[in-house]
């Protein structure tokens, strides 16, 4: 299915019954890597698999920022009238899902993020050293976003009042002590370490969430 939302195409699926729930990937990928955990939500939400900006089926365009993909999805929301809806990001898209609410306050009832940052100082340095190399080989756009962006400070995170419920791997790519800060600022937040993983082994083709995401969600 496509809806068009700011001047560009956004490529989803829509599935299973009950309280719409959105679901937002990673950098360099689609709507598939949710495809197993889809399978389960499915079964208990209205669940909307989307494909952001510039990956899967939707629309190329000259633009990479999260405010844009942000947008995008806050767009898509208005006109399939989801407002109050859940959210589950991962990496970039725990990024967009965060950005949304932040310049669009509730908008979603409750959101999970998933392996997020919010800078790129965040990265850990041979993380950090690995996709300079890389952008300097590739001149890949969505490298250099993530070179770039996102720029978000802890005290911007107290202005979120929803419910969060915040992922990380036990070997993330990111700084220790990160995601104790960020749960510290939300007015509301879980954090859950997945033990043994790193940054998208939990994620990625999987559907161990599921349980935890039920959990979280349950009304």
């Amino acid at each position: 299915m496509e809806v068009s939302v700011n001047n560009i195409e956004l490529s989803y699926t829509q599935s299973g019954s009950g309280h719409p729930f959105i679901l937002l990937h990673g950098n360099g990928e689609d709507r598939h890597i949710f495809d197993k955990l889809v399978q389960r939500l499915e079964q208990h939400y209205t669940v909307y698999a989307i494909d952001s900006r510039n990956h899967g089926e939707s629309s190329l365009t000259d633009d990479y920022s999260y405010q844009t993909m942000a947008e995008d999805i806050y767009l898509f929301v208005e006109q399939l009238q989801l407002n109050g809806a859940y959210i589950l990001g991962f990496s970039d898209g725990a990024i967009i899902a965060l950005t949304l609410e932040l310049a669009h306050p509730k908008t979603f009832a409750k959101m999970a993020l998933l392996g997020m940052n919010l800078k790129p100082s965040d990265f850990k340095e041979e993380n950090l050293a690995y996709l300079k190399e890389e952008y300097a080989k590739t001149h890949d756009k969505l490298l250099k976003l993530m070179l770039e962006e996102p720029n978000i400070e802890l005290e911007e995170l107290r202005k979120v009042q929803i419910p969060a419920l915040v992922i990380a791997a036990e070997y993330d790519l990111y700084h220790a002590g990160l995601y104790t800060n960020i749960v510290k600022e939300f007015a509301a937040a879980a954090y859950v370490e997945m033990k043994g993983h790193d940054h998208g082994s939990y994620v990625i083709g999987q559907d161990i969430l599921y349980p935890i995401i039920l959990e979280h969600f349950a009304e």
